[in-house]
């Protein structure tokens, strides 16, 4: 049952894409805890992480807020499961979130950009080669992936999976690039850091 003081009363910045996405799984159906975790790990693995103790938790949050609500069901000899509801106040709070998703410009950073400034600690041989290897994975990331099933008429996989394509292929053809830069440069050696001691 929804809880009348909490409607509209929710902080949206306290909920973060995570949210979005378990609330966004439940407007398309009640499911249970397994399903959920099942439909995260099996059709949004491309766009999505999220581990089943995350998950779990985040969904006792909303279930303790107000935005979802839980009931056990039986079916046959099977062990009891938990199956969760979204609420009309956890409707509103999806709605929200998917709205301020959607207007946010991602200010994303790289773990591999971390290497790319310290580049110049390796000898150019080496670097070259390390990119080469980067290049290669981003190529077997970019082969064409099975088709993934629907999953109810309001979900649109194929946008996500479009732009997260685009964003490799950028990186694919920014790479290209620094490569064939760093090729043409002149070949220094690795930099070393003199050590000093300070008295």
């Amino acid at each position: 049952m929804d809880k009348p003081d909490s409607r509209k009363t929710y902080a949206t910045a306290s909920w973060d894409e995570r949210a979005l996405l378990l609330l966004g799984v439940l407007m398309t159906q009640n499911q249970h805890g397994y399903q959920i975790n099942e439909f995260i790990e099996n059709t949004l693995c491309h766009v999505a992480t999220m581990k089943k103790p995350t998950a779990y938790a985040l969904l006792a949050r909303l279930e303790s807020a107000g935005f979802i609500e839980v009931h056990t069901e039986q079916a046959g000899n099977r062990p009891p499961r938990k199956v969760y509801t979204i609420t009309s106040t956890g409707r509103d709070l999806f709605h929200d979130l998917l709205r301020t998703n959607l207007s946010a410009a991602d200010e994303a950073t790289y773990v591999g950009d971390i290497g790319l400034v310290l580049i110049n600690f390796l000898d150019r041989d080496e670097a070259l080669a390390c990119l080469r290897q980067r290049l290669a994975r981003l190529d077997t990331l970019l082969t064409p992936r099975p088709s993934v099933p629907v999953h109810g008429d309001k979900l649109n996989l194929s946008l996500a999976l479009d732009r997260l394509t685009a964003m490799r292929r950028a990186d694919r053809d920014w790479l290209v690039a620094t490569i064939a830069r760093l090729e043409n440069e002149e070949s220094a050696p690795a930099t070393e850091v003199a050590s000093t001691s300070r008295r």
